[in-house]
């Protein structure tokens, strides 16, 4: 079988302990980011098998329709917003899905909550330069201070545990389930959205997107937070009603955000890029060696299968009738 893998940006794949499962494959890897048809029906015009990294590959009618050899698709992680499977399933192209761990993006908010309170990455830029405790403003620590989770599924359950670990006050909302969840983990369940983002001094998204949630933060909602308050995105920058974020950071509410998502991905030029009370990364929430070793085996275990003829985890088995 011929494989092809698209958009290994940092070309790491090849340097995981799992990618020895495809000795004897032909595999074709790509580090570059494309988005047009044209060209990605040439990567992939010979592939019988793509095995994709996240949502950074969109498949749809119109490049299914270019690929006469595409049989399988295996897909990194859970989500398949970019994939349209009833087009897969007309094409004849089995779709096999993974699993996810939530502990690498959990751990990135942590990360980007800490470095935006305590000035962290302006500092170390400041000091490279000769500077000392020259950055303007003073950093706030966490203990005592009020951590809003915005959607209580596995990663807002971690994020609210290193809260509480901080010695912050945790404050959820989400759907019911997700509250009940909450208060019987001794968490406190705000009253209302608004309370939610009236009182955070931190708040995070933890929802996953869809139809419904899809702007479901929205320039009001922003507009009820504190003007020191820190706002988190490791979610998906479609939960935020699009242009809100970047006029309530002009408003001053919130005062601070932090964001690892963008609307369209790779970002080479961004408003919140240019402004001082962001700080952005590149969608590297589930980007760590352990995560990539733990999607790509599963991913490639699926592949060995199916070429086999013992396919498992497909989302549309009706296609091997």
């Amino acid at each position: 079988m011929h494989v092809v893998i698209p958009d290994d940006y940092q070309d790491v794949v090849r340097t995981l302990d799992c990618f020895e499962k495809l000795n004897g494959f032909d595999v074709t890897i790509y580090s570059d980011s494309v988005k047009d048809v044209e060209t990605l029906a040439t990567h992939f015009q010979e592939a019988d098998a793509l095995v994709l990294i996240r949502e950074r590959t969109a498949i749809r009618e119109e490049l299914l329709a270019r690929l006469p050899h595409l049989e399988l698709i295996c897909q990194t992680g859970r989500g398949i917003p970019h994939i349209d499977l009833d087009a897969c399933t007309r094409h004849g192209v089995a779709v096999a899905v993974g699993g996810g761990s939530p502990y690498a993006p959990a751990e990135l908010t942590w990360g980007l909550i800490l470095a935006a309170t305590r000035h962290i990455p302006s500092e170390v830029e400041s000091m490279k330069a000769g500077r000392w405790q020259s950055t303007p403003g003073i950093g706030v620590g966490l203990h005592g201070r009020t951590l809003g989770i915005y959607g209580y599924g596995n990663i807002g359950w971690l994020v609210a545990g290193y809260g509480r670990a901080f010695g912050m006050r945790v404050l959820v909302w989400g759907r019911i389930g997700s509250l009940a969840r909450a208060r019987a983990d001794g968490y406190e369940a705000a009253e209302s959205k608004a309370a939610l983002f009236q009182q955070s001094d931190v708040l995070s998204l933890h929802i996953k997107l869809n139809e419904e949630t899809r702007g479901v933060v929205s320039a009001a909602d922003l507009a009820q937070m504190k003007l020191s308050a820190l706002l988190v995105n490791t979610s998906r920058a479609e939960l935020i009603e699009h242009g809100a974020l970047e006029a309530a950071l002009r408003a001053g509410r919130p005062g601070f955000a932090a964001v690892d998502v963008y609307e369209n991905e790779p970002v080479i030029d961004h408003p919140l890029l240019r402004m001082d009370n962001v700080l952005c990364t590149p969608h590297i929430g589930y980007v760590e060696r352990d995560t990539y070793e733990s999607y790509f085996s599963t991913a490639f275990d699926q592949l060995l299968a199916f070429s086999k003829g013992q396919p498992v985890e497909l989302l549309n088995p009706q296609v091997l009738r």
